[in-house]
C-alpha cells in the first residue's frame, strides 16, 4: 500500500480572464501582470512542500504558473515539469476567443445550460472527464513505479502537511504528523473548466471522502485563478495492475494566498 498527495492548482489570471473571453485550447495566452503576482503568491503558499513530480498543461498560462511555483519552492524540489496535454483546458470550439456571454446565448438557443452545452467543434464534459481519467491512470502508474515498491517495505508515508509545514486540520483534530519531507507530493497545474470536471469526477465517480462539514456545492464550485485543491490517494498492486484503494479530498479551491494582493 502506498499513499501520496496530489495538489491541483489553476493557472494565474490572463487578460482574457479579465475581459471574460473564452480561451479553451486554441487561444494560448500568457499571464497578465496580476496573474504573475498570483502565481508568485501561490508559489509562496506552497513553498515548503517538496514536490516529487510536477505536471502542467502545455498551454502557456499553466506553464508560467508552474514555473513561478517552482521558483519560489524552498522544499528542495528539483524535478523538471512534465508538459501534459491531458491537462489542457476544455476545448470550446467556435466559441474560443469570444465573450463568455456568447456561449451563454448559444446554450440558451439550444435549450441547454451553459455548463452542459458543447459548442460546435468543442469538447463534451464526458470527453474532458475521459482525459482526466487517462491522466490519473498515467499518474498512478508512475507513482507506483517510482515510489510504491520502496513504500511497501518501509510503510506508507503519512498524510501531507499544509503549505507552511503544519498538519491539515480536520474538525477539532489533525491529519497526522509527517512534514513536507515525510511523504510523496505531486503538483498538477491546469485550468478552471478542467479542474471543475476533475473534482466532480473524484468526488462523485471515485468516491473521494470529502472534508468534514463540506457541502458538495462548495467543493465543486468554480476554481479561482491559482486556487489550490488537494487529494490523497492510496494505491496497491493487484494482479500486476495498479489499483486505487482509497481516496480523500483534503480541500478544494483555497485562495487565502491571494489576500496579500488586496493590500498592494
Amino acid at each position: 500500500m502506498f499513499t501520496f498527495s496530489l495538489t491541483i492548482v489553476r493557472h494565474g489570471e490572463t487578460q482574457y480572464n479579465r475581459d471574460k473571453l473564452l480561451q479553451g485550447q486554441g487561444v494560448d495566452t500568457t499571464l497578465s501582470e496580476t496573474g504573475l503576482r498570483q502565481a508568485e503568491a501561490v508559489g509562496r503558499y506552497l513553498r515548503d512542500l517538496r514536490f516529487d513530480a510536477v505536471y502542467t498543461s502545455d498551454l502557456q498560462r499553466a506553464r508560467q504558473t508552474a514555473e513561478q511555483i517552482l521558483r519560489a519552492n524552498a522544499g528542495g524540489t528539483r524535478v523538471e515539469p512534465v508538459q501534459e496535454p491531458l491537462l489542457r483546458e476544455r476545448g470550446f470550439g467556435v466559441a474560443e476567443g469570444r465573450p463568455k456571454e456568447d456561449l451563454k446565448n448559444m446554450a440558451n438557443a439550444a435549450g441547454q445550460s451553459c455548463r452542459d452545452y458543447t459548442p460546435p467543434g468543442g469538447e463534451t464534459l464526458d470527453q474532458v472527464q475521459r482525459r482526466f481519467k487517462d491522466f490519473l491512470k498515467v499518474l498512478f502508474q508512475q507513482m507506483m513505479d517510482d515510489h510504491g515498491d520502496a513504500s511497501t517495505s518501509g510503510g506508507s508515508p503519512g498524510p501531507p502537511a499544509t503549505p507552511n509545514g503544519g498538519s491539515e486540520e480536520r474538525g477539532s483534530g489533525t491529519e497526522g504528523g509527517s512534514g513536507p519531507e515525510g511523504g510523496v507530493h505531486v503538483l498538477a497545474v491546469s485550468h478552471g473548466g478542467f479542474i471543475r470536471v476533475a473534482v466532480k469526477h473524484l468526488l462523485e465517480e471515485l468516491g473521494c471522502t470529502p472534508p468534514d462539514g463540506a457541502r458538495p456545492a462548495q467543493l465543486t464550485a468554480p476554481c479561482p485563478n491559482t486556487g489550490v485543491s488537494r487529494f490523497l490517494f492510496t494505491l496497491r498492486r493487484a494482479a500486476g495492475a495498479v489499483e486505487l484503494t482509497a481516496a480523500r479530498c483534503v480541500f478544494t479551491n483555497r485562495k487565502e494566498h491571494l489576500e496579500w494582493l488586496k493590500e498592494c
